[in-house]
């Protein structure tokens, strides 16, 4: 067995194994972009029950490549939801905690009983946080503000079936920038009715 001391590589040796390991990146750049797919999708036609091209799929509004008169549309509760005018539907929270604050009370009562009065309407409890802290800690204490503010409301006679927490974390700020003001706005749960 050779024990001796392995000279360093020469400036030559160096320069090749550089020239090699750019090369060799080189290849897989070349190789993944031959991967991807050629065809442009905003050049496929749409076809109109006729047989005929009806325009192409970036014109017109059909964008999917499929013949909107034979799809029917799909009513799916959202946002969009008439929601109660007049009424507060946001809690706040200090920082690094999920504690409903007392003054949060009426907000809450005010919620709990237009949800027993109008039963068949649901609420999304939406939790949301400041930028601070990891991604998955956001999620987390979002999701603990959004079970804070359902225990609450259960508490005041709120079906559990109305009502579903939901953590966004810091995803959706309703204020940016990085000062206390803005970070206090981010911290919140947000009642949205469907």
């Amino acid at each position: 067995m050779n024990n001796k001391f392995q000279p360093a590589p020469s400036s030559v040796q160096r320069g090749n194994r550089v020239w090699l390991n750019r090369f060799a990146g080189l290849l897989v750049v070349a190789s993944l972009a031959a991967c991807g797919s050629s065809v442009k999708l905003d050049d496929v036609p749409v076809e109109d029950r006729t047989g005929g091209a009806a325009g192409q799929a970036g014109q017109g509004g059909a964008g999917s490549g499929v013949d909107p008169r034979g799809v029917s549309g799909v009513e799916v509760p959202s946002m969009d939801s008439q929601q109660p005018e007049a009424m507060a539907r946001v809690v706040y929270f200090d920082y690094d905690s999920f504690e409903v604050r007392g003054e949060y009370a009426a907000t809450l009562e005010a919620n709990a009983r237009y949800l027993k009065a109008n039963s068949s309407r649901k609420i999304a409890l939406e939790g949301h946080t400041d930028e601070r802290g990891g991604r998955e800690y956001n999620l987390a204490l979002g999701q603990k503000r959004a079970e804070a503010v359902r225990r609450s409301l259960s508490l005041m006679g709120v079906s559990e079936s109305q009502m579903e927490p939901v953590s966004f974390g810091e995803e959706k700020p309703a204020a940016l920038g990085m000062d206390e003001a803005s970070y206090a706005k981010n911290r919140r749960v947000e009642l949205t009715y469907r």
